[in-house]
């Protein structure tokens, strides 16, 4: 359990403006497959893995499960730990989650089976996931120091649903709270977007039979691009949705390193 091995650090002591009455209880458990998850989130918080010979760059992490649960193992700790392993310091986020009971995938099911439904369902989680991340970023940046951190390079990286909080970010910021890159992995991004004129540089990645995400990075690509804004994009030709670390003898099996190579040419490393 993280809470055993690594600091966790609530982003609002205080508790989470807007969901002060949820009382579902942040479980980790495992799906029917075996995958290790968390759902139930109502008090967001950022999990530390501190870089083992800190280079000064950071990344918060922003696990997927199409906003009911985080993958919190393939897609959070073992993305942090070899972030960590090469000197980054990375922060897993826990945002807050929809409301999930004992039958969690029928209720998911339901979820994706009715497009207007959805939609209502997550109107209210956006701004609450919105929250949440540009919050991330304002406390690392306090923090900075703590952790050997630049507070000139700290970036975000999520996957899917995770993604999608990270589009949010980059696409709605502050100066206090603008990332420096962002790097969604295969988003779960829907509509058309404008970037702003500082938006911050992107590292885009999915495979080509994720139609859900290889549309969503070409129009995140398109956008970055109109408005002359840093962005780099992989699709690979193999590979279904959701593959984070897990190795499965394809090419997409090393992209974490793609993004180690766009950090260093973009000078973050």
């Amino acid at each position: 359990m993280d809470t055993n091995l690594h600091t966790v650090i609530p982003l609002w002591p205080n508790g989470a403006a807007g969901s002060e009455s949820w009382d579902q209880v942040e479980e980790e458990t495992t799906m029917p497959n075996g995958l290790p998850i968390v759902r139930n989130v109502t008090q967001p918080s950022l999990v530390v893995y501190p870089a083992q010979k800190p280079s000064g760059a950071a990344v918060i992490v922003a696990p997927g499960g199409a906003w009911h649960f985080l993958a919190i193992e393939h897609e959070g700790r073992q993305v942090a730990e070899w972030l960590s392993e090469r000197g980054i310091t990375a922060f897993i986020l826990k945002y807050r989650l929809l409301r999930t009971g004992a039958n969690m995938q029928k209720q998911m099911e339901a979820f994706f089976a009715d497009p207007g439904a959805k939609k209502a369902e997550t109107n209210e989680l956006e701004g609450f996931t919105l929250a949440d991340a540009q919050q991330a970023v304002r406390l690392v940046r306090q923090r900075a120091a703590e952790w050997g951190v630049d507070a000139s390079k700290i970036g975000m990286m999520g996957f899917s649903a995770g993604g999608a909080v990270i589009t949010q970010i980059a696409l709605n910021f502050t100066p206090d709270c603008r990332p420096d890159f962002a790097a969604p992995i295969y988003a779960a991004v829907f509509d058309e977007v404008q970037a702003p004129p500082d938006a911050p540089p992107l590292f885009l990645l999915c495979t080509a039979s994720d139609e859900m995400a290889s549309r969503a990075s070409l129009i995140l690509y398109s956008a970055w691009k109109a408005a002359k804004r840093p962005v780099e994009m992989h699709i690979y030709a193999h590979g279904e949705h959701g593959f984070g670390m897990q190795k499965l003898g394809l090419p997409s099996d090393t992209w974490i390193e793609r993004f180690e190579d766009w950090l260093k040419g973009m000078g973050i490393l």
